[in-house]
Order: C-alpha cells, then structure tokens, then sequence
C-alpha cells in the first residue's frame, strides 16, 4: 500500500488514504507479532516441553504397570489351575476303583476271563491227576493279565502311579514362585507409577497459571487491534468530510484512551464493533426529541441484549448482556438503528447487538 500511494501520489486523496490504511496495517501486525511471542512464552513453550519430557516417562511407566499386571493375573490363573489338577489327582489316587469295570492302561488283557491271578500262582498237579480231568488230551492254556512296565505297583487294592502326586506339587511350587515374582515386580512398578503421578498436580496449578496468562494476553492482543481501527475509521472519517463537505456525519465514537490507561477487560467489554456512521440523517431525524417518540401503530418487539454496550451520547441506551428490551423503528430512521425501551428509558440502539425475539 505504502508503495502504490507513492506511485499514485502521497498528496492525492486516495494516496493519502493508502498511507493511513498501511500504517493502520503495520501496527495491526505489531500487534499480532507481540500476541505471538508472548502466547508462544507463557503457554506453548511450556505446555510442549511437558508433553515432550514428563508426560511421556509417564505414560511409558503406565504402559508398563499395565504389562505387569497382565503378567500377575497369568501367574494367578496358572496357579489355579495347577492346585486343581493337584486336588483332582489327590483325589483320583483315594478311591479303590472295581478291577472287574477299570483296567489300567499299563496292562494288557492276555488270559481269557475264567482265568485270575490267583490261578496262575498255583502250581502245576500231578500228571496223572491231569490226565483224569484232561482225558481229551491237550487243551488251551489260561490267560492272564501282565504288566507293561514294572514300575506299576497293586496297592489297597487298585493301580496308582506314586510319581503322579510329586509331579503336580512340583508344578504348584513353580506356579507360586513365579506368582510371588509377578507380584514383586508388579507392586515396584505401581510405587515407579505413583511417584510420578503425584507430580502432576503442581504441573496442573502451573499450566493453569499459564492458560490464564494466554487469555490475558490474547484480549490485550483483540483490544489493540480494536482501537487501532477506531483510530483509522476516525482519520478516514476526517478525510472524506474535508473531501465531500456537508455529505459526511462524524463519527460519535469519544476518543480512544491511550493503551497504558485501559485494561483488558474493559476494552474486551467494548469490542464488537458498531457502525459508528449513522449514514445521511435527515432535518427530522435530527431534530427528533426521544422524550415524545411514542411507539408506532405497527406494533413493538422483543428482543435480547446480546454484548454490553455503552452509550456514546443521551440519545442513546446503554444495554447489558442478556437483558429483554423493547424495540421498534421509526420512519425515516437508519436501518442499523432501532428504539429500545427499557421501563422508564428509551434511546437508539444498534442492532448488531440485538437478537429480535418472535
């Protein structure tokens, strides 16, 4: 812009203009270089190196006690089970199962069913005894059960294996061993976890600290912004009632207080910007006495404030966020304008800031 008004001409009107708007422009940017850095100082930086330091040892430490404690409840199952298979065997080995229904698999059937070991066990009669009971000559031997292995022992009257028993109170020893390790290691972790957590508070008092410093400095960044185009508007306003006399209404707007004077807050409270040119007011409207304006025949409406909104001068009404007033319009009245009425006073107000009821 500075540019093309010293193309155009600094003294011509519309390069005048361009010099006021560029240098409206730069403090604008001013403005948004200061937002910046102080934004990046007080909330990002801090904000980035906790998530890229402490927040990431504390997630790694829960992503850990989260692993051992999958380890601790496998290490219990496994116990569980083990006891049971123990308690099941413990059990199988007490009762005195039927020889003639249950036969181990440790043996194999090699004698007929009229044949018992009892049988076997006698020895042999006299020869001619046997000829008188066998006078038929030879006939079929007995049967009998053998053992296959001949760690297999009778006794109390059934089949059992004495290694059983030892082998499943060895499992249940390695079972609770390593469920007494899962614990150790899983009970270290959870007090690594808790140290740690209990640091977060004081960084949750000092990112709130700093989250109310970026809101500070973001208004003061919006209120900047804000006057430094009121001051514009104004000198533009200036301008062109010195180039089009008697065609131009002056801005009502009082002047904008320096920027060491006026807090965040109250230049936040004013920061919607209104139509400061209330366009071509007409000999009627100008001499219009609020005090014996009455409503028109067409009927009034409702509506709620919707941002506060002092008043430039006594013919205008001061309004408050979220309170109902009355509005209409009068004939040949601006259309950025209505009359609000509130009880016992009335004056105009902008509708911008207005939200019209049904």
């Amino acid at each position: 812009m500075a540019e093309a008004a010293g193309e155009l001409g600094p003294t011509t009107p519309y390069g005048k203009t361009l010099l006021k708007v560029s240098e409206a422009e730069k403090r604008l940017g001013a403005a948004e270089r200061d937002f910046i850095h102080t934004a990046s100082v007080s909330f990002l930086t801090p904000l980035r190196n906790f998530l890229e330091g402490d927040w990431k040892t504390i997630s790694k430490e829960r992503r850990l006690l989260q692993n051992r404690r999958l380890d601790l409840d496998a290490c219990k199952a496994r116990l569980k089970k083990a006891k049971a298979a123990e308690a099941k065997a413990t059990c199988e080995g007490d009762t005195v199962p039927d020889f003639q229904e249950t036969r181990p698999r440790n043996y194999i059937l090699s004698a007929s069913a009229s044949a018992t070991l009892d049988d076997t066990s006698r020895p042999p009669p006299p020869r001619a005894e046997w000829k008188e009971k066998h006078p038929g000559g030879w006939s079929p031997p007995c049967f009998f059960l053998l053992p296959l292995t001949p760690s297999v022992t009778q006794a109390r009257g059934c089949l059992s294996l004495p290694e059983d028993g030892k082998l499943w109170n060895d499992e249940v020893d390695k079972a609770e061993q390593e469920l007494r390790v899962a614990q150790t290691e899983f009970d270290r972790q959870a007090e690594v976890t808790r140290l740690l957590l209990e640091g977060i508070s004081s960084t949750h008092v000092n990112h709130l600290r700093c989250l109310h410093e970026f809101v500070k400095s973001q208004m003061t960044y919006y209120a900047q912004c804000y006057r430094h185009m009121l001051d514009l508007q104004k000198q533009l306003g200036s301008s062109q009632a010195a180039i089009f006399p008697g065609t131009f209404v002056g801005t009502t707007e009082p002047a904008s207080p320096p920027l060491s004077t006026t807090s965040p807050t109250t230049a936040a409270a004013t920061m919607p910007v209104v139509p400061t040119v209330a366009s071509l007011a007409t000999p009627g409207e100008a001499a219009l006495c609020l005090e014996e304006v009455s409503p028109p025949a067409s009927g009034t409406r409702k509506a709620r404030v919707l941002y506060d909104y002092e008043a430039a001068d006594s013919s205008e009404l001061a309004l408050l966020a979220d309170e109902l007033i009355t509005v209409y319009s009068l004939p040949g009245m601006d259309p950025d304008w209505l009359i609000g009425e509130r009880g016992n006073k009335k004056g105009k107000v902008p509708v911008t800031y207005l939200e019209l009821l049904s």
